[in-house]
């Protein structure tokens, strides 16, 4: 096969359009081909829904290259070098589950080394064509993806990062080239920003689901607070969804409101996306539903900067209709013979506003365009809610979201919700068949039997961070808002008060992580070490619950909304605690920063809780992979109000104590 072969020679005023596929990155599976959604029939689909439209006769078609090991260092450490290389070679046959078993949502196979080489080797392919001029434009159909993958740790179903390499090369052999990144997988390219976080050259732009810190990859990285550091501080910018279901519409506003107008400023030679289509309409793992239009759409404005010289590299997207159709449409729009048709929704939601207007404002010292206030006239433009019973709902299958219900009591970071009964399934999905098909499930008619059942178990619920303040914890209870509250909560079910209050000391290690959350802004919130340890002291407000209450305050605490349909912790756990069996617990939440019950002994003879984080992430925030960060100011200020109010410590001494936890490594 020669090195370029195109199919349309004589076409000379047709735009030459790059086009790179090679089986062989289908041979990275896991290891028994058990199901998973980074499979190799994600970029068989796409092949073969541009071969039934023709596409490749119309597209200069390149062969794979594998990356050489001097670009592979450009961004990563030898040490990753030298793991993914060999991964598929003999010497790791016995262990090569057991290593990919160390890293996050990763697996190897003896074909991962060569998959992973090729699709790095033909990102760079792809983007020295288009930079040198010999093609205008280009669509690398690659996998494994590349954006999470960090400096030295594969992560997120990536080994290396395709994008990174490719723009680290391009930037050796033409140091005052402005490159801009666009990455509009649904999750960030955590991996992608930190190699540039100091770069001024690369603009790096990433919308993604971020539920404040509780979707993939689960970090504050996406938040819109991480602008980038020292001579790259204003390059990179994040939107950061707070919900599912972000569509068309929503894209379009980012577009125009904040990376179109940068975009003109910071005038890009060459655009680089990272293109997964996992934000599309009926992905499994993204939860938004944006149509191949509207994919079409945001890439033709995006051909009207570098003279058109834009390449896209395939990262996620886990739905193979979906994908397949995604990238059709954006090669055609990258060949232009074709007119992109406008999608037919209209405004975006509320949240979306709001979001694009920290970005403006976090961004405008940065970027003079974003300091306008955008008119009142455009912002009041939301999306209606669609008037289908009370709270008619619909979930995906590895998520639940919310229709779309702007207003919430909860206190949470993110907004969760319940299935919908199989007899308005069809009558849902009719209704909003424009915007997306969803998969629906029925709910249990005996859903609260379980209330009635744990409502009869007390334990105490032990807080250490600003539910120690009484009146705070109340709202979690009664429901309402105080002071620190950026909106009320939605309360218990079950409404009284605790029966009884006190304090109590505990042999656990208190500690601060995450970088941000959206009721206390940046900053750390609290968590307790698991195991205990005789040299460390942890205070704790005891409240007398029932296990039903327990329930919902480990829901709010979560970023979920009420109602549940079952217990997240029944008494069967509650047994196992007191039996002896173990100590703590992980509920069942695909997101979430307190996801771990744990058991604390009892008082009274009645069983006391308490929740953290999981113990992956206390793993992390050991090794320094999740921050480690001091309070912010108001949060410090409810929990020294709680001590001192509950007359455990001075306001100097509950200072110190705070101080002490949060200057210390684990």
């Amino acid at each position: 096969m020669a090195d370029l072969r195109s199919n349309s020679e004589s076409k000379t005023e047709q735009r030459r359009v790059g086009l790179l596929y090679d089986e062989r990155m289908c041979k990275h599976h896991t290891p028994d081909h058990e199901d998973h959604p980074e499979n190799p029939n994600r970029i068989k689909a796409i092949w073969k829904k541009l071969h039934s439209a023709g596409i490749p006769q119309r597209c200069i078609l390149l062969n794979a290259k594998e990356v050489e090991d001097k670009h592979v260092l450009l961004v990563h450490s030898q040490n990753h070098l030298k793991l993914i290389k060999n991964i598929s070679s003999k010497q790791f046959d016995s262990r090569r589950e057991r290593t990919a078993s160390r890293y996050n949502s990763i697996y190897f196979n003896d074909g991962s080394s060569e998959a992973a080489s090729l699709a790095a080797g033909s990102v760079v392919e792809m983007v020295q064509r288009v930079a040198k001029g010999e093609l205008n434009s280009g669509m690398a159909i690659v996998r494994p993806p590349g954006h999470h993958a960090e400096h030295d740790e594969p992560m997120g179903f990536c080994l290396y990062n395709n994008v990174a390499i490719a723009t680290q090369v391009l930037l050796n052999e033409k140091p005052e080239e402005r490159i801009l990144i666009v990455d509009w997988d649904v999750h960030h390219g955590n991996g992608t920003q930190k190699m540039f976080w100091e770069d001024p050259r690369v603009l790096f732009f990433s919308v993604h689901r971020h539920e404040f810190g509780s979707f993939y990859p689960a970090n504050d990285d996406g938040f819109y607070t991480m602008i980038g550091g020292g001579p790259g501080a204003g390059y990179n910018i994040n939107v950061p969804w707070e919900n599912g279901q972000c569509g068309d519409a929503d894209y379009f506003a980012v577009w125009d409101h904040i990376l179109i107008p940068v975009a003109k400023e910071f005038n890009p030679d060459i655009i680089i996306v990272s293109a997964g289509f996992d934000a599309a309409v009926n992905d499994p793992l993204g939860g938004c539903r944006v149509t191949p239009s509207g994919y079409a759409i945001m890439l033709k404005k995006l051909m009207d900067f570098a003279q058109g010289k834009v390449v896209l590299a395939l990262e996620g997207g886990y739905n193979l209709e979906s994908i397949a159709n995604s990238t059709l449409a954006c090669v055609e729009t990258l060949l232009e013979d074709k007119p992109v048709v406008g999608s037919a929704e209209v405004h975006p939601f509320e949240s979306t506003w709001r979001v694009i207007e920290a970005v403006r404002h976090n961004l405008s010292p940065f970027w003079p365009t974003l300091a306008k206030e955008l008119p009142k006239k455009l912002t009041d433009q939301k999306a209606h809610l669609i008037p289908v019973a009370s709270l008619l709902l619909f979930s995906f299958q590895t998520d639940i979201y919310m229709l779309y219900v702007p207003s919430s009591s909860s206190d949470s970071e993110v907004e969760d919700n319940e299935n919908v009964s199989e007899k308005f399934a069809d009558l849902l999905s009719r209704l909003v068949e424009p915007f997306s098909k969803m998969t629906t499930h029925a709910v249990s008619s005996n859903s609260d039997n379980w209330r009635s059942d744990l409502s009869k178990f007390d334990i105490w619920y032990a807080s250490f961070g600003s539910n120690m303040w009484q009146p705070r914890f109340n709202c979690y209870i009664e429901g309402g808002q105080v002071e620190g509250m950026t909106k009320p909560c939605s309360g218990a079910v079950d409404k009284t008060l605790p029966k009884e209050i006190l304090w109590k000391t505990f042999p656990r290690r208190l500690f601060f992580g995450r970088d941000f959350s959206q009721t206390w802004g940046p900053g750390g919130v609290a968590f307790v070490s698991v195991e205990s340890n005789i040299q460390e002291k942890v205070y704790m407000c005891l409240y007398r619950i029932t296990l039903e209450q327990f329930n919902d305050v480990l829901l709010q605490e979560n970023s979920k909304s009420l109602p549940i349909s079952s217990p997240l912790f029944d008494l069967s756990a509650l047994n196992s605690f007191t039996n002896g069996e173990s100590n703590s617990a992980e509920v069942n939440l695909e997101s979430g920063w307190y996801r771990r019950v744990v058991y604390l002994g009892k008082d009274h003879d009645i069983p006391i809780l308490s929740m953290t984080c999981k113990q992956s992430e206390f793993e992390s925030f050991k090794s320094g992979e999740l921050t480690l960060r001091a309070p912010a100011e108001g949060y410090a200020k409810t929990l020294v109000r709680g001590l001192v109010e509950g007359k455990q410590l001075s306001e100097a001494e509950a200072m110190a104590y705070i101080k002490n936890s949060y200057t210390r490594p684990l």
